[in-house]
């Protein structure tokens, strides 16, 4: 993980800049965070900074109840619907970590890329449909200017712990001076 405090403290933002409130927003829509998840494997960071850039590790579906959404999206499994709500909740599951990583989400300038992975059956070719859950989270939360971003979504035949879908985002940040 990124050194919340020190990364917080080197930096100040720029008196330049505007800031759009995402806190609120997250109020207005009536969504709350979950606690910000750790790595459930052999890795150590959540994210990594480089040059302006986030890069977030894939974040699993987890409720705030700490259940996951699991199961395949497809014909023999669970609904596109389910699959959308597993999608969103990996991407409040990513609002988290960025809020705990960075103290602000308001220091997010660019949802930059998203991509989703969907545990599906093999005749299942819908994945895009259960992507937009994130999508459509990051763009309301962050509105269309800072929200729209590139997308990948793909299908695959098994995910780890049975997770519906994992979702990975690329995040540009808001320029700060030292």
């Amino acid at each position: 993980m990124l050194t919340s405090s020190i990364f917080r403290s080197t930096f100040r933002p720029s008196s330049q800049r505007c800031w759009i409130h995402v806190e609120k927003r997250l109020e207005e829509l009536q969504l709350v965070l979950p606690p910000a998840p750790g790595p459930k494997a052999n890795y150590n960071i959540v994210c990594h900074a480089s040059g302006g850039m986030l890069y977030v590790s894939g974040h699993l579906p987890v409720k705030l109840d700490g259940t996951l959404f699991t199961g395949r999206i497809g014909a023999d499994g669970r609904d596109v619907s389910y699959g959308y709500e597993a999608a969103q909740q990996a991407g409040l599951n990513i609002l988290s970590t960025l809020k705990a990583q960075l103290g602000d989400l308001d220091r997010v300038e660019h949802i930059v890329k998203i991509f989703g992975i969907v545990q599906s059956t093999d005749d299942f070719k819908e994945q895009h449909k259960v992507m937009d859950g994130c999508s459509d989270l990051m763009m309301e939360v962050f509105g269309k200017t800072a929200g729209y971003h590139a997308r990948s979504a793909i299908g695959t035949s098994t995910l780890p712990l049975d997770i519906s879908v994992e979702v990975e985002a690329v995040v540009q940040l808001k320029p700060f001076v030292k």
